[in-house]
């Protein structure tokens, strides 16, 4: 008997301690040995800690900048200062202590933060499935994206990527236009009613109502027969990205995910209520004829066209309805909002693409010909993108071992882009890269600066977003119907501070003011 005991305690000790080395390996020897490799070829970075890696050193170089009071708040100026420094002071710290390329950890996740145009090049037209996007992201924000197209890698994202892009081609969107002057005209509408319920001139906080736009038109556009229901399923992700948003995803631990914290219940409740939604959509999707062809009932043909089994064919249209609504709606709110505070503060660009708009249309709401012949509108939008970019990050995982120029990029690598920083750079851009210069697109994006790779609002490469093209639309046909009916200027209440979250927003809201142009 006491031998018996004997073996098993023997037996437990033998479990335990490979357990602890397991573990122990996975949480450290695993990326050391990442990290090793990368030091070898002349990459440093600020040293990690066990278990955290550099988050609390992230953490505490954003507490020493809010109790200096060099928040973003009370420093980064107004309109156009540089506000990436005072959002993500850690990175800048190390891009200027470390140089350009350099290495950084998140918990047990190794990264490497770029900055280098030709390295960025090479990432955004690397098209072997070897990289994509990185496996931990894609966990983290699983409730929010699932495995959509814009989480998936290798085979399953080429298959989804196959099927939707076709949708987002421009002969599509031409019937798409009438959707979204539409969904324009209501909101000018309302705000119209307010302008003359207030004497000619009201002050809006429109950054809501620019967000219940995209919500409209890409519901109608992509989910007409079913819109009413797709406004609920907005109203429950717009409520999930900001559980998830809560704490930063740069600096979150993997670990936290799987803890059943308040924020995790509330992020596990919501996925469940939007999948029943999305499912029901489906299901009435199924029923409808052929001539009420929208996106949705391509989605399902395309999971019948793979015979997909009852439970994949759900979740890989749940999953890319998640996609759809999230950059959507997310991408031009964004870029709206911004676009009209540069407009209402800059007063010349304001007259120069009103005066342009009302040349075009002459009156008539916009049309797909027509919104291409405008010059000065889109190189407004495009530096508005430059300066506040609709996404802050690109981030890739090394798949396998893999060259990038002259970097061997150890398989397991995760690989950060930050726009935000990039769009800032002087060497770049030249030293007016703080100043709203919307000409320096006059030539298209290839002339706007050394190294026309340097410019992402959309991403680069085989991997840029689907819907840019209908972005563009959308934010066209929006901004001309706001600039033919009103003259905007910043309201006194509205306060400059850049917040980060799922994207760069307004901490406190857009308050813009509008006044009825006189006829």
């Amino acid at each position: 008997m006491e031998e018996m005991m004997s073996i098993l305690i023997w037996l437990t000790v033998i479990c335990l301690s490979s357990f602890c080395i397991h573990v122990y390996n996975i949480l450290w020897m695993r990326p050391e040995r990442l990290r090793e490799k990368l030091r070898r070829q002349g990459i440093k970075g600020p040293p990690p800690s066990f278990l955290t890696g550099n988050v609390w050193e992230m953490k505490k170089i954003k507490s020493d900048l809010m109790a200096m009071k060099l928040s973003n708040e009370a420093v980064a100026g107004f309109p156009t200062a540089n506000y990436s420094p005072f959002i993500f002071p850690y990175f800048e710290q190390w891009r200027q202590k470390y140089g350009p390329t350099y290495m950084y950890a998140t918990g047990n996740v190794q990264n490497l933060y770029v900055t280098d145009p030709d390295l960025i090049k090479e990432i955004c037209l690397f098209k072997s499935w070897d990289m994509g996007k990185p496996q931990y992201l894609i966990a983290q924000l699983k409730p929010l994206f699932g495995f959509g197209v814009s989480r998936a890698n290798g085979q399953i994202w080429a298959h989804q990527r196959k099927i939707i892009a076709p949708q987002f081609f421009i002969d599509k969107l031409k019937g798409m236009v009438e959707i979204m002057v539409e969904s324009a005209l209501r909101m000018v509408k309302s705000w119209e009613d307010k302008v003359e319920k207030e004497g000619g001139q009201a002050d809006i906080r429109v950054d809501e109502d620019l967000i219940n736009f995209s919500t409209d038109a890409i519901s109608k556009a992509c989910f007409k027969s079913t819109y009413s229901k797709g406004t609920n399923v907005f109203e429950l992700i717009r409520l999930l990205e900001r559980a998830i948003s809560r704490t930063p995803i740069i600096i979150r631990l993997p670990i936290i995910r799987y803890l059943p914290t308040k924020t995790n219940r509330e992020v596990w409740r919501l996925e469940k209520e939007i999948e029943k939604l999305i499912l029901k959509q489906v299901a009435d999707g199924r029923e409808r004829s052929d001539d009420e062809k929208d996106l949705l009932p391509i989605i399902l043909e395309g999971t019948v066209a793979e015979q997909l089994g009852e439970e994949r064919a759900n979740r890989f249209v749940v999953d890319n309805c998640k996609n759809i609504y999230i950059a959507g709606h997310e991408t031009v709110s964004s870029v709206a909002t911004w676009t009209l505070m540069l407009l209402a503060a800059f007063p010349e660009w304001q007259a120069r693409s009103r005066a342009e708009v009302i040349s075009i249309f002459q009156g008539h709401p916009p049309d797909a010909d027509s919104l291409h012949k405008l010059k000065t509108l889109t190189m407004v939008i495009q530096e508005a993108m430059r300066l506040y970019p609709p996404t802050s990050f690109i981030a890739r995982e090394a798949l396998e071992d893999m060259k990038l120029g002259d970097i061997y990029i150890p398989k397991g690598v995760n690989l950060w882009i930050p726009i935000t920083t990039l769009h800032r750079l002087p060497e770049l851009w030249g030293e007016d890269v703080d100043e709203f210069k919307p000409e320096r697109f006059a030539h298209g994006i290839y002339g706007s600066c050394k190294f026309p790779q340097a410019y992402l609002p959309f991403g680069n490469g085989p991997r840029s977003c689907l819907g840019q093209k209908f972005a563009m639309m959308e934010l066209k046909v929006l901004l001309s119907n706001i600039l033919s009916k009103f003259s905007l200027s910043i309201s006194p209440k509205y306060h400059h501070s850049p917040s980060f979250r799922m994207i760069i927003e307004p901490k406190y809201g857009m308050q813009i003011i509008l006044k009825k142009l006189s006829v």
